[in-house]
């Protein structure tokens, strides 16, 4: 049996009856199950980084009412869709580009059609294939809605091609015309492309031809602010000066 005594006023390490459990109301701000820091106030000092530290931070200020002229005014939103870029083409020599496409297209189909029977086949409603002057009771074969069709795809494929290329056909590459996107100025994609080539010729040629290319005549004038004919507007671009 050992005969060491506990030094008084020190009760050992392993007397259980002289362990007592901390006042709750002592200055250590820990009571009973807390922890360093969980006390009440801890970690309410600056720089804590606890989102409950002091009051709620205010509410953000409401938005702006949005103001349409803020952004330059374009339809598709965003700044002003022509800064920046070169100025827009003349309606003169749009015009004139286009006659020289159409050319380009029309007199090859035509050669091509002549040993077909020609592209034209015009019958008047007597039966009568000498009177092809009297427009009024023409009536059109199945033979020229053929070549219409064909017509029809040349127009397109070499629209689509030659603007999805450079955003200039050979017509636009002689008066140094552009096709760009209306947004940003950039060469049209294939379905731009596309989509624009096909609002241009399908009309034109299979449905009302003299009303259709007035129309985009009379807009390439009098469109503001961006003399779009209907197939810029179905594919949101514009016709502009190359540099």
């Amino acid at each position: 049996m050992s005969n060491d005594q506990p030094t008084p006023g020190q009760p050992p390490e392993d007397d259980p009856f002289l362990k007592k459990p901390q006042d709750p109301s002592s200055g250590s701000g820990q009571g009973p199950g807390q922890g360093p820091g969980h006390g009440p106030g801890a970690g309410s000092g600056p720089g804590s980084g606890s989102p409950y530290d002091g009051a709620p931070p205010p509410p953000p200020p409401p938005p702006p009412p949005y103001d349409p002229g803020a952004y330059g005014g374009g339809p598709y939103g965003g700044t002003d869709p022509l800064a920046g870029m070169p100025p827009l083409a003349e309606p003169g020599k749009r015009i004139l580009a286009r006659l020289i496409d159409f050319l380009i297209i029309s007199i090859p189909l035509y050669l091509i059609s002549l040993p077909f029977g020609g592209a034209v086949e015009v019958s008047n409603g007597n039966g009568n294939d000498d009177n092809v002057g009297d427009v009024f009771n023409q009536t059109y074969s199945g033979h020229q809605l053929l070549w219409s069709l064909i017509a029809l795809a040349a127009y397109v494929v070499y629209d689509t091609y030659f603007t999805h290329k450079d955003g200039r056909t050979i017509g636009k590459r002689l008066f140094k015309l552009r096709v760009a996107m209306l947004n940003d100025g950039r060469v049209p994609d294939t379905s731009a492309s596309f989509l624009r080539a096909v609002v241009l010729w399908l009309p034109a040629l299979l449905c009302c031809p003299c009303l259709w290319w007035l129309i985009n005549i009379v807009l390439m004038f009098t469109d503001k602010p961006y003399r779009q004919g209907l197939q810029d507007k179905a594919a949101k671009t514009v016709v502009v000066t190359a540099v």
